[in-house]
Parts: structure tokens; sequence; C-alpha cells
């Protein structure tokens, strides 16, 4: 499995609101903070999406875009009306999700709400801005199949229709990320952009794969062909941190998986990760996650 598989494995949505919608003409819906992230696709007509600390962005039909961080954030059809309040009477008439796929104008817009949670989460979504507009035209046109074919289920309900509209827009949102990767891969820093780097990525490959192995920098540089110096100052400008707090900080991540999804004891957890003492894991654990280990079992 390729590492960002890997990560979006562990945060499988808790809960997503898919599906499609209509904005009628002449309206401006306010949508308040909410967590999770929301992938949607313009589908006909053309509307103003305004993020919360990021400037106004005309969306066309075929535009993507991505609201990684849950901010607060508006749509309209019209920028010269009143804003009203998305759970308004006046907003729940005009913005009507009964047959939302027949036209009649304003802006119809298909994706999915998707709530990913735990310290997982922050590995994927910290790096990012708080809007991601795919527009260009091969972009829009690699999600052009995803879209119509949401659009097909939602105009003519299926049994199964409901699943199909929450996985595609489930890869609409893993194929717009992957499109952005590629368009910001020069000058984007975090985990995200270390996997356009081949060198980086390997390395990254290597830590997953054995996070149990007593790593050091010049095994994980050498691994890679490149020296030291230069192995642990091209890591911390793209990933952000050094290698040996990337190594701690997946082995924890991996560590909440064992203590919410399985009975191991303390002591097991510590060992499959390389550590030779339950305390020496536990100092680690509490050290980056801000809680002890058993703590975290017993909230989880």
């Amino acid at each position: 499995m390729d590492l960002l598989s890997e990560v979006l494995s562990f945060m499988r949505p808790e809960s997503y609101v898919s599906g499609a919608y209509r904005l009628a003409p002449r309206i401006a819906v306010r949508f308040p903070e909410r967590p999770g992230m929301k992938c949607y696709a313009v589908v006909s007509g053309t509307c103003w999406l305004h993020v919360q600390g990021d400037g106004p962005i005309v969306l066309s039909p075929g535009d993507c875009y991505i609201l990684p961080h849950g901010r607060p954030f508006q749509l309209a059809t019209d920028t010269s009306v009143e804003t009203i309040d998305y759970a308004s009477p006046q907003a729940k008439q005009l913005w009507s999700t009964e047959e939302t796929t027949k036209d009649r104008g304003g802006c119809l817009l298909i994706g999915g709400h998707f709530v990913l949670t735990g310290p997982q989460a922050e590995l994927l979504l910290r790096p990012l801005p708080p809007v991601i507009h795919i527009k260009d035209e091969p972009g829009k046109a690699a999600m052009r199949f995803s879209l119509n074919r949401m659009k097909d289920e939602v105009a003519e309900a299926q049994p199964g229709s409901s699943l199909v509209v929450q996985q595609l827009a489930y890869a609409m949102l893993i194929h717009a990320l992957r499109l952005y990767l590629d368009k910001e891969r020069k000058d984007g820093t975090g985990w995200l952009f270390a996997l356009t780097d081949k060198q980086l990525s390997d390395s990254l490959t290597r830590m997953h794969r054995q996070p149990e192995r007593t790593w050091t920098l010049q095994d994980l540089a050498t691994s890679v062909g490149m020296s030291r110096s230069g192995f642990a100052l091209r890591f911390k400008q793209t990933v952000g941190s050094s290698p040996m707090e990337y190594l701690t900080r997946w082995r924890m991540l991996l560590a909440t998986k064992e203590l919410v999804g399985s009975s191991k004891g303390l002591i097991e957890i510590a060992s499959s990760l390389g550590y030779e003492s339950e305390s020496a894991f536990g100092k680690a654990f509490k050290r980056v996650m801000g809680t002890s280990a058993t703590q975290y079992r017993r909230h989880a």
C-alpha cells in the first residue's frame, strides 16, 4: 500500500454527508465552522466561495474545491444580496436538496463532507491551505468521470445508490488531493509534499514499513543514497520536522491505533514499535500525544 493510502486508511470517515444540492439564483448562504473536510465540484452554473481567512473564489462548471479545516464559509450565486444563515427558514426554502439535479437555474454542486478525526488527521490536514481549488482543464477532465457518475446516481436512485455516491465522493476527494500535490509539489511544505520527492518518499516508506527498527539518521540517508547532512536538511525543509521526530510521531500514531483497536498490553505495543521498555514508550507517547497511553485508551 502506498503512503497516502496507508494514512487515509487510518482515517476512514466516522461520518459523512454526500450528494447534490442546488443553490438557488440570487442567494448567498453562510455556513458555520464544522469539523471535517468538504470536497465538492460544480456541475452547472456559477457561484462564489468565500472561506474565512481567504479571498473569494469564482467556481465554474467542472471546478472542484476542498475545505480541509472546517472553517466558516459562504456560497453565493449573487454577491449583492444579503447573506443568510444556512439553517434559517429562508435558506431552507431556497437552498433545497429536493430534485436537485433538475435544471432550475442557480448552481448545482455535488460532493461530500467527511469527518476525519484522531491524531492521524493532523498529519494529513495540517499542511493544507484553507481552500484547494482545482480549476485547470486537465484537472477538471480527470474529475469528470466521478462527477458524472455521482450526478447519475443522484438523479436516478437505484438500490445501493447512497453507498455508491459516498464512495465516489471519497474517491473524488483523494483524486483532488493528488492533483493539488502534483501542482504544488515544488513549493509545498508538509508530509504530503514529501511524497512527491522520490528520495524522501523512499525514506518515509522505510520508516512506515519497519517502525520497529532502530533507525538512525545515517541509516536513512544511506538507504536513499544521500549524505547525512543533505538528507536531514531536505527532510526538515520539506516535511517540517526532523526524520527522527517524524519517526517517533509515526510510531505514536500506530500506537493509538493499537490502543483503540486491540487488547494488546502496553509492553507488547512498545516492543512492536521498537521500544525496549514500557517506560521508554510511555515517555515518548506522553511527549507526542500530550497524555499517557493508559489515559488515551481509557478515553478513546
